[in-house]
């Protein structure tokens, strides 16, 4: 993938999680929610700052899982895989391990 997002937007895959009733079912896909977790695979730059002198760099690194809203972001396919391209105040957390 040679991506690479402007500013302070970044591209994510999302990780698919199974999920599973309280009884032990497991959900089909038609039924589950969109996925809320995923992994940064590219960083832009950072935005500049109001007197546009400096770059503000992102708290987000290639490689952390992170947890996004909902609705954010553009979803993209590249190379027959679907991403998405989120800015930085999309992302609520970061997940450490």
């Amino acid at each position: 993938m040679n991506l690479k997002p402007l500013g302070d937007r970044l591209i994510v895959r999302a990780i698919e999680e199974e999920e599973k009733t309280a009884s032990g079912l497991v959900l089909p896909d038609t039924a589950k929610e969109k996925p809320q977790k995923g992994e940064v695979l590219a960083v832009g730059d950072g935005r500049f700052d109001e007197d546009g002198d400096k770059r503000i760099p992102l708290d987000v690194a290639k490689g952390d899982t992170v947890l996004y809203s909902k609705y954010g972001g553009t979803e993209i396919k590249v190379d027959g895989e679907d991403l998405l391209v989120l800015r930085e105040s999309d992302v609520l957390a970061k997940i450490e391990n």
